[in-house]
C-alpha cells in the first residue's frame, strides 16, 4: 500500500516537473523569437510574443502604454529603422512559476548600435491564454 502511494506521488510530481520544464521552454524560446526578430529589424515579429489585447500594459520611461496596438506604435516611433533598433541582447535572470497559468520573469537587455548602446532591465508577466503563453505586462527600463 505505501509502495503503491509513493510510486503515484513520484508519477505526479514527475508529470509537473515535465509540465514546468516544457512551460519554461516555450518561454525561453518565445523570447529568443523575439531577439531574433528584433536583430532582424522585424518590430511586428518582436511583437508576436505579446498578447493582442487592449489590456496589455508597456511600461517604459516615459510611463505606461496600453494596449497591444499602441505599444506598437510605441516600438515604431521609438526604433524607425533597422539602424535605430541596433543589436539587441536578452539575458534571462529568474523566472518563477506564480501558478499554473502565470510566470514572472526578470532578465537584462542590451542594445548594440553606431548611435550608442543603451541597456537595461525587464520584468515580464507572462499568462497562458487559450493554451500559448503571451506577455500581458512589461516593465522596461
Amino acid at each position: 500500500m505505501l509502495k503503491t502511494f509513493l510510486l503515484s506521488l513520484l508519477m505526479v510530481l514527475s508529470i509537473q516537473t515535465f509540465a514546468q520544464n516544457k512551460d519554461e521552454t516555450i518561454i525561453r524560446q518565445l523570447l529568443a523569437e523575439q531577439v531574433i526578430s528584433w536583430n532582424s529589424g522585424k518590430i511586428d515579429g518582436f511583437m508576436n510574443g505579446y498578447w493582442e489585447s487592449d489590456s496589455l500594459v508597456f511600461i517604459g520611461k516615459n510611463g505606461p502604454t496600453y494596449g497591444y496596438a499602441q505599444t506598437l506604435e510605441r516600438y515604431h516611433n521609438s526604433y524607425s529603422d533597422a539602424d535605430a533598433m541596433g543589436k539587441l541582447t536578452s539575458t534571462v535572470l529568474s523566472m518563477k512559476k506564480i501558478s499554473p497559468e502565470y510566470y514572472f520573469i526578470t532578465g537584462k537587455w542590451e542594445i548594440e548600435r553606431e548611435s550608442g548602446g543603451i541597456n537595461g532591465y525587464y520584468t515580464l508577466l507572462f499568462q497562458k491564454k487559450k493554451g500559448k503563453w503571451v506577455i500581458v505586462c512589461d516593465h522596461s527600463s
